[in-house]
């Protein structure tokens, strides 16, 4: 019932918007929404911290950081229940919500961030409303990936890509000890992903744009969504003032971090893979 509602409504304002604006106006403000939607939690996400940062009194019984989390556990169960996210995408996006928490309780370890209130619902000093945060790119890549009808081609054999994943997960611990090898998986990225095109649908024809390039677009979104965590105090970096900027190093970060929840999401959307160029046509809406 929901997916034929939504359809719906995306006939009527992919109507209004091409009548006014033309084909290509039409696709473009198409795209802006359907993204948008995508990122539903996400942004509901980022809302509520914004909102309690600005309401949270300390003396409350239940802690700003139990506050979100509790959230967050409705929002994915509201999602489940109206069909927005089917149960095998939010058993993947689980996956990427556990392996990103064990990355928090990590960092925070060796003192790479800190989250300076107090919670109940927390391991090794760390949030459980922090894993939500990797969640929320999952539901995005999930959501996004369905929405606009998305092809991947040609696409790489599809265990290099989760080798990929696997050596920039493991980066992430290992360059505390060993040489950091960010720029070659910068790279390897590039090298592996150069000739995929992700094409897209905002409306009854196709787009199509390089994976590496919607991969850096999505990394500059999210590096603004972060900054939002630290102007709220959600979390911080060492020696970040209250209105300083989340160093543009983290971007780089999480531009190889996407990859790992992209091949985590593709665990149960194989068949948006195709390891074959393709030019799809137009599609009925």
């Amino acid at each position: 019932m929901v997916d034929r509602e939504i359809s719906s409504l995306e006939r009527r304002l992919g109507h209004w918007a091409r009548s006014r604006l033309g084909h290509h106006g039409g696709a473009f403000v198409m795209f802006v929404l359907k993204q948008g939607w995508a990122a539903l939690f996400g942004i509901l996400f980022l809302l509520a911290l914004i909102v309690t940062r600005a309401i949270w009194q300390p003396d409350w019984w239940l802690a700003r950081y139990d506050a979100l989390f509790l959230f967050a556990i409705a929002i994915q169960a509201l999602f489940l229940w109206l069909g927005l996210e089917d149960w095998a995408e939010a058993r993947v996006i689980a996956l990427f919500h556990l392996t990103g928490t064990v990355m928090e309780v990590f960092k925070l370890a060796q003192g790479s961030w800190d989250y300076p209130e107090a919670g109940f619902f927390e391991i090794g000093g760390v949030p459980l409303f922090s894993g939500f945060m990797y969640g929320c790119v999952g539901s995005f890549m999930a959501r996004v990936i369905r929405g606009f009808h998305m092809i991947f081609a040609p696409y790489p054999p599809f265990w290099v890509t989760l080798l990929l994943a696997g050596a920039i997960y493991a980066n992430f611990f290992t360059h505390h000890f060993l040489p950091d090898i960010r720029w070659a998986l910068f790279a390897a990225t590039v090298l592996l992903f150069w000739r995929t095109r992700i094409w897209f649908y905002p409306g009854a024809h196709p787009y199509w744009m390089p994976l590496p390039v919607a991969a850096f677009l999505s990394a500059i979104f999210l590096w603004i969504a972060e900054n939002v965590g630290t102007f709220t105090r959600t979390w911080v970096y060492a020696g970040q003032g209250s209105l300083d900027l989340v160093s543009l190093g983290k971007l780089g970060s999480w531009y190889l971090l996407l990859y790992v929840s992209f091949v985590t999401v593709t665990l149960v959307l194989r068949d948006h893979l195709s390891p074959q160029p393709v030019r799809p046509g137009s599609r009925e809406i």
